[in-house]
């Protein structure tokens, strides 16, 4: 059984094809892994074993039909803050520690319509806000590859279950890094794609203009077939690009040869851990060595990325979250008046970190302080995005460090929420402006920790992003280690 689980997308497929091995005899085998290991690591909110056996059984018959698709019978995860229908739901927050929700979002009814198995849903910060995954009201998530540190955040459970062999490929979504920073910390692969490209339709919203969907997976190939899987227009998303997405396995093998690689020189400055700086270094070397022309770039308006987030992301979510108010649906604190249960049911309904930025975010929009502080982020905003805009004008991507350290110890940064929003520092300015940025695994630190290579894309090219991790993982075996839970 254990075999099964070191399966990637295309040999699980090809042996489900050949009907080698059933949809139901991998799910269980990941079920049986889970609950082996899920206890010492806290990955999952919730697993409907009996909706995943039916969901494999259901492939079973459309393999038996022939009727199949890449991700027909895949075991995957999805991060809790995707809606499912009849599937509980909580954003791992009290406030929706009971909701089912009546509907899909349509990432989540994109995999059903392919096919895939859902395993279940995964821990994660509370409403997506944290860099650690100890901000959520079912408790913090371990790393894998050391049970007293983080996974990072804010996707934390899906990269740990796939880093713990939990599941095949996971859902995660990416506000400010909580894709690619926690696909560093666990050792595996992590996408972002770019704003637009994957349906936020049915997503819990954070904060709306930078939210994004991605794929998680142990390589980049795996990472691929679920971005074909999930990408494409949808009208119920306004954000939604229109364009059909490309082939990204069609090209995924040519080669990147020639292609420009820029390097910020604000990348690698104070604040870079050492170990971090010379794995990642090295990992720009080896692209170098397979062909691929380095060039040092500037960012020059990265140092004002993670403040500037911090306004505008906060600012967005004082808004989204002004709809749980106990009236409509979620968490209810009954009292007397209308005022009182609102303040009683946000207060018991929401965690320390969540308040906390709802009270930034309120303020920034706050009048007297639009103009100082929102307004000028939204500035502030072009000017980065306008940063990438230049550099892309001399070279075809960007690579970089994901965080400035390996995975930290859990609650070594809890009390100090600066020294916790700098470990975005690497990852914000992609999404302020809207573009892809990929996480793959090149090396460990002196402790044994995996560190990820960031590689940042133009808009719309994930294509060459999937191009060159996947040509940088056939000659290094980084994403092929795992940790040594058994």
């Amino acid at each position: 059984m254990n075999d099964l689980l070191d399966l990637d997308v295309q040999s699980a497929h090809d042996l489900l094809c050949k009907k080698k091995v059933s949809a139901e005899e991998l799910t269980r085998a990941y079920l049986k892994r889970i609950d082996d290991v899920d206890e010492r690591i806290n990955a999952f909110i919730t697993i409907d074993e009996e909706l995943a056996l039916q969901m494999a059984r259901d492939a079973d018959r459309r393999i038996k039909q022939s009727n199949m698709t890449p991700l027909t019978g895949i075991p995957i995860a999805l991060k809790d803050i995707l809606v499912t229908k009849k599937l509980r739901t909580t954003c791992a927050s009290k406030i929706l520690q009971d909701f089912i929700p009546p509907y899909d979002a349509t990432v989540c009814r994109e995999l059903r319509d392919a096919g895939a198995v859902f395993l279940g849903k995964t821990n994660m910060d509370e409403f997506a806000m944290g860099a650690s995954n100890e901000n959520s009201a079912f408790g913090a998530v371990s790393n894998p590859w050391d049970l007293k540190r983080v996974p990072g955040g804010s996707s934390g459970g899906s990269a740990a279950a796939v880093a713990a062999q939990e599941c095949l490929i996971a859902i995660g979504t990416d506000t400010g890094g909580s894709i690619r920073q926690p696909a560093s910390h666990c050792g595996i692969v992590g996408l972002k794609p770019t704003y637009g490209r994957v349906s936020r339709f049915g997503v819990i919203a954070f904060a709306s203009s930078l939210d994004q969907v991605g794929p998680m997976g142990h390589s980049v190939l795996d990472c691929a077939y679920l971005l074909q899987g999930i990408a494409g227009f949808d009208p119920k998303d306004s954000t939604s690009i229109p364009d059909a997405p490309p082939d990204y396995l069609q090209t995924i093998e040519h080669p990147p040869r020639g292609l420009r690689v820029g390097v910020p020189k604000e990348y690698f400055g104070p604040g870079l851990d050492r170990e971090v700086r010379d794995i990642v270094r090295g990992a720009i070397a080896h692209l170098e060595g397979l062909g691929l022309a380095i060039q040092e770039i500037s960012l020059p308006n990265s140092d004002y990325a993670v403040a500037d987030y911090y306004i505008l992301a906060t600012a967005e979510a004082s808004s989204n979250l002004a709809r749980y108010d106990g009236m409509r649906y979620g968490l209810r604190v009954k009292e007397a008046g209308l005022k009182e249960t609102y303040c009683k049911t946000r207060d018991a309904g929401f965690g320390k970190e969540v308040k906390r930025r709802i009270l930034l975010g309120t303020y920034v929009l706050s009048s007297g302080y639009y103009d100082s502080f929102y307004l000028k982020a939204q500035k502030v905003r072009t000017l980065i995005r306008q940063d990438f805009e230049n550099a892309f004008e001399t070279v075809d991507l960007i690579a970089g460090p994901v965080a400035p350290t390996a995975a930290f110890p859990l609650g070594e940064n809890v009390s100090d929420p600066l020294k916790m929003y700098l470990c975005d520092i690497y990852t914000t300015p992609v999404n302020l402006a809207g573009l892809p940025g990929l996480s793959l695994p090149c090396g460990f630190d002196s402790n044994r920790l995996p560190v990820g290579l960031q590689l940042i894309g133009k808009p719309y090219d994930e294509q060459t992003l999937l191009r060159v991790g996947h040509h940088y993982q056939q000659s290094t075996e980084w994403h092929k280690r795992r940790p040594a839970l058994d």
